[in-house]
């Protein structure tokens, strides 16, 4: 059973709340590997610093931060420690396995939820869903952050995978959301006409008119796992929740199936798509 509540933490659904880490367990995993290499090699952390610093000003306690998991190092720090502790690319490997994905925030534990979806339900009110967007697109949204950006496309990897089979996924998206700026007309054009070439068997989007409806009160996302079970991920001012309750769960399906009835069928919703791509942001 999957353990609940993205990005960009686990364990709402099976057992009570508990208070969450302040530092992420890939990144604590990454950083006690990192403290073994370099004590077998003979290294004080200011040594270290010293061997990685290359006029960047990595100092002893940089590299304590990154052993106790309190601090992201750059995949360029990995690489040039993984040469100086003659770590064979192990370092590097567990930097694209275990730090790529620690771009995401602490508390963000919806990833793994995704991962074993069949199926996705997503009502987007501002921006498009982080599944289907273009890295410039993303880029502009997670404010130029190229590794946070990189976690984000390696999400989307869950919609083109073989095995397990990829989740179908059925997108609802406030029209306003095709009028926003979000990087300027290029970016937006671009990102338009790459959202309506995914459209298929697996992929369906339709757009909700902007009118009133119990949708407007946010984002969510819906997921349906193998065994029928359903988690909720809520988008907040603060933070993304993630929710197993039956009542929430029932409220936001209510909200689901309000915000269908007024969407635009699918043929109609790419007229719009594509329209709004070349008359507005050509």
């Amino acid at each position: 059973m999957l353990a609940t509540f993205e990005q960009l933490g686990d364990d709402e659904a099976v057992a009570p709340r508990q208070k969450r880490a302040n530092v992420s367990p890939a990144l604590q995993a990454f950083g006690r590997r990192f403290k073994r290499l370099r004590e077998a090699a003979g290294l004080s952390q200011e040594r270290a610093g010293t061997r990685a610093n290359a006029g960047k000003g990595v100092t002893g306690q940089y590299i304590s931060q990154v052993e106790a998991g309190k601090t992201r190092c750059t995949r360029e720090f990995a690489e040039t420690m993984d040469r100086e502790l003659n770590a064979g690319g192990e370092l590097v490997e567990l930097w694209d396995d275990l730090v790529t994905d620690a771009a995401f925030p602490v508390w963000f534990d919806w990833p793994p939820v995704e991962a074993e979806a069949t199926h996705l339900d997503a009502f987007e009110v501002t921006v498009l869903p982080g599944l289907l967007q273009t890295p410039a697109y993303a880029s502009t949204v997670l404010y130029g952050d190229k590794e946070a950006v990189a976690a984000r496309i390696k999400r989307q990897s869950i919609l083109t995978r073989e095995q397990p089979p990829s989740p179908s996924m059925a997108v609802l998206l406030d029209e306003n959301v095709l009028y926003r700026d979000v990087g300027g007309p290029e970016v937006l054009r671009d990102q338009l006409e790459y959202l309506v070439s995914r459209i298929g068997p697996r992929l369906t989007v339709q757009i909700v008119p902007a009118t009133a409806h119990l949708g407007t009160l946010g984002s969510f996302t819906i997921a349906t796992l193998e065994d029928r079970t359903e988690v909720a991920y809520v988008e907040t001012s603060a933070r993304g929740l993630t929710m197993s309750d039956p009542d929430d769960l029932a409220a936001i399906s209510r909200s689901l199936m309000d915000v269908r009835s007024i969407a635009l069928p699918l043929n109609m919703s790419i007229d719009l798509i594509q329209r709004t791509a070349e008359e507005r942001w050509s």
